[in-house]
C-alpha cells in the first residue's frame, strides 16, 4: 500500500502551489475538490438528486449553478447537511478507489476539509500549510475577487487554525514565503516522506 500524505490548510494558504511543487517531483495528488466537482457534472446521478431536492432552478443548461447552491446552503444548515449527506459518501468512495490505484513512493490526498470531513482516517501522515490569518484573508480575497467578509465566513466554517495545527504531523508556514523558500521546504519534506515510505514497506 502506497504511503498516503494528507495535504490541507485554510483558504488562500497556498495548497495548490505546494501541490504543484510535489507534482514536479512526480508525486501524484488526489484532489477531493476536483472529485467533488466531477461528481456533480452534467449527467451525473448526483446532480439529478440535487435538482430533485432543490428544484430545477439550481441548474443552468443542465449544469449545476454553484453560486445559487452556495447561497442556499450558507443560509440554511439543514440544506447544507442534506447536501453533505449526499455527496460525502460518494466523494469518500471515489477517493478510496483512487488511493488504492495510486503508485509511487507516496501519494497526496489534497483536501481543504481533510479533518472536518474525517478524511484523515485515510491518511498515514498529515501536512498542514499554515498562513497568518490577515495575509490569508487578503490573498484569498484578491484571488477570488470577493470581499474580506466572505472570506472570513468561509474561514469560520472551517476547523479552527489551532485545531488544524494540533492535528498536523508536518507544518509549512507560508506567511511571506518566497517561491524558492517554499519549494526548498517541499524538497525537504519530499526527502522525509520517501524515508517514511521506505520504512512502511
Amino acid at each position: 500500500m502506497t504511503l498516503i500524505i494528507g495535504l490541507t490548510g485554510g483558504i488562500g494558504c497556498g495548497k495548490s502551489t505546494v501541490s504543484a511543487f510535489f507534482a514536479e517531483l512526480q508525486i501524484a495528488a488526489i484532489d477531493a475538490d476536483i472529485i467533488a466537482r466531477q461528481l456533480v457534472m452534467k449527467g451525473q446521478p448526483a446532480i439529478q438528486k440535487i435538482a430533485a431536492h432543490f428544484g430545477c432552478e439550481i441548474l443552468t443548461d443542465g449544469e449545476l449553478n454553484r453560486g445559487r447552491l452556495r447561497d442556499i446552503i450558507f443560509q440554511d444548515d439543514s440544506q447544507k447537511k442534506w447536501l453533505n449527506d449526499l455527496l460525502h459518501p460518494l466523494i469518500r468512495n471515489e477517493i478510496t478507489n483512487r488511493l488504492a490505484e495510486a503508485n509511487g513512493p507516496y501519494v497526496l490526498l489534497e483536501a481543504p476539509l481533510l479533518f472536518e470531513n474525517g478524511l484523515d482516517t485515510l491518511t498515514d501522515y498529515n501536512l498542514v500549510i499554515d498562513i497568518d490569518p490577515q495575509l490569508q484573508i487578503a490573498r484569498a480575497s484578491a484571488r477570488d475577487g470577493v470581499s474580506a467578509t466572505s472570506i472570513k465566513a468561509i474561514i469560520n466554517s472551517q476547523i479552527d487554525r489551532q485545531q488544524r495545527l494540533q492535528k498536523a504531523d508536518f507544518v509549512v508556514n507560508n506567511s511571506g514565503c518566497s517561491r524558492l523558500s517554499l519549494k526548498n521546504a517541499i524538497l525537504d519534506l519530499d526527502r522525509q516522506f520517501r524515508i517514511l515510505a521506505d520504512k512502511s514497506k
